[in-house]
């Protein structure tokens, strides 16, 4: 498993679909986000048409682990993106450490070729309101999790991947 991390715009999404599609098709994108508002559709617009043929896209926005365990074994997978899913809990008002630890458990036993998308949101500033802090706190316990049971870790920035672990 490869966990791919960055912050906003680092080309994680890009460089995770350049390693997939490395692989011999079919590719599976499971999609974690939901499209509340016009900008969001936009986005998700622009992710399916840079994509295009071979891909099969599963949305799951809350049962992630669930869409994992239905996919064929030796599939490459591609997930977008853990923050996202995170987020859909979060609003959900579902138990975060239970869900992180049931999801970082599937990702520990990959049964082929998975790439895990997620956002660095630790960098910045430290956010004025709790909130914001409880989820900035949260995605980095997570992306802790998933960090430790990846076989490869890669660190997006400014379009260029370093190798962490």
């Amino acid at each position: 498993m490869t966990f791919i991390i960055g912050g906003a715009r680092s080309g994680k999404s890009a460089h995770a679909e350049t390693l997939a599609t490395a692989l011999p098709p079919p590719w599976a994108y499971i999609a974690t986000a939901e499209a509340y508002d016009d900008e969001m559709r936009e986005r998700i617009g622009q992710h399916r048409s840079r994509r295009g043929k071979g891909w099969a896209t599963i949305d799951a926005p809350l049962d992630l682990a669930g869409a994992l365990a239905a996919l064929p074994d030796g599939q490459p997978v591609l997930i977008d993106c853990l923050t996202l899913w995170l987020t859909n809990h979060m609003l959900a008002n579902h138990d975060l450490e239970a869900e992180c630890r049931r999801l970082a458990d599937v990702l520990s036993r990959p049964r082929g070729p998975w790439f895990v998308v997620s956002n660095e949101v630790g960098q910045g500033i430290v956010p004025d309101n709790a909130l914001a802090r409880r989820f900035r706190d949260a995605a980095g316990r997570l992306n802790q999790q998933i960090a430790a049971v990846a076989d490869t870790v890669l660190l997006m920035v400014a379009g260029l991947p370093l190798k962490v672990k």
